[in-house]
């Protein structure tokens, strides 16, 4: 019998049983762990004197922080090859895993496939410009709309060296308190302390890519480099905390998380996270408005999801999520 022939039986090809597919190394309980103990929701608490956008902005730039420190470790240059462990070569495409591959949007508009190193410094770049905008992080908190105005003093009295107020337009008895407010009664989260109304937006597309960054780490890297050194518990934890963060404040959709569910699920099993709560579309922000009026963006640990885009969705050249 030729080996040819060695496959067949009666001229019929014998079927293969198919050979079970090993979940990978990182979605297993025992690899889950991390360097630390305790609950992570008490990290991302909110003390009840700092204002809703003033904590979210210092959660997003600790993030951002952590985020950075392990991808210097992709970054590490390879001795044999003289490259780093992340490179075109290596990782041509953002994979995510779970047949997520993240494309770019060129100047044209057109998505593209880049390597995985360019779109992560893309996503570095654009963080980093985000956060030192003092438009969309202000570093001078302004005054409030209803004063008091720049020269006024607390006791209530205008210094008449300061820039005079402006005179509000004419009211009516008849009209709701929402209305008499005009733009100015609209409210979102970091409203008081000088923050954007785009900042809850701004703030999620800046989450979306940080996970998209996860994504990789995890998938293309999470055995070289990271257990060769010794650093899964490192990545574990770093991630652990970026999610649970993501959960409370709801700027990160379970769809975006869907690479790495099964990771989370073994947190949220153990009680280390948050359970998510689906609602569906009305769960989520529309962009450019948030926050509901009168209410806190920290939930009473719990979460709740919303609308995301696709695993494919792109990113346009300056960086912004579709």
């Amino acid at each position: 019998m030729s080996a040819e022939s060695g496959d067949h039986a009666g001229g019929q090809q014998i079927p293969t049983a198919p050979v079970p597919q090993k979940s990978p190394f990182y979605f297993r309980e025992q690899y889950a762990t991390l360097i630390v103990r305790g609950n992570f929701m008490t990290l991302a608490a909110k003390p009840m004197v700092i204002d809703d956008g003033e904590w979210l902005a210092h959660q997003v730039v600790e993030q951002f922080r952590l985020l950075n420190e392990m991808i210097k470790v992709i970054q590490e240059v390879n001795g044999h090859t003289g490259m780093p462990i992340c490179n075109p070569r290596t990782c041509p495409t953002m994979s995510g895993g779970g047949g997520h591959t993240y494309t770019w949007l060129d100047q044209a508009g057109r998505p593209c496939r880049i390597s995985a190193a360019h779109y992560i410094s893309s996503v570095q770049r654009w963080i980093k410009g985000k956060i030192d905008d003092p438009n969309t992080f202000p570093i001078e908190i302004e005054p409030p709309v209803n004063g008091p105005y720049p020269g006024q003093a607390s006791s209530g009295m205008l210094n008449t060296g300061g820039t005079p107020p402006i005179p509000a337009g004419p009211t009516s008895l008849n009209q709701p308190l929402s209305q008499l407010a005009g733009p100015a009664g609209r409210n979102w989260v970091g409203k008081g302390a000088g923050f954007p109304e785009s900042f809850e937006s701004d703030v999620r597309s800046m989450y979306k890519q940080m996970m998209r960054c996860y994504c990789h780490l995890f998938y293309a890297h999470w055995v070289d480099p990271f257990w060769h050194v010794s650093a899964t518990k490192e990545l574990n934890t770093c991630f652990i905390h970026f999610v649970n963060v993501g959960k409370l404040f709801k700027i990160l959709d379970d769809k975006d998380m869907e690479p790495l569910r099964p990771l989370v699920e073994i947190w949220v099993d153990k009680g280390l996270l948050p359970a998510a709560v689906s609602t569906g579309s009305s769960g989520s922000a529309t962009p450019g408005a948030s926050s509901r009026e009168g209410s806190s963006p920290v939930p009473q640990l719990a979460a709740t999801t919303g609308t995301s885009a696709s695993a494919n969705d792109s990113v346009t050249a300056l960086g912004v999520a579709q």
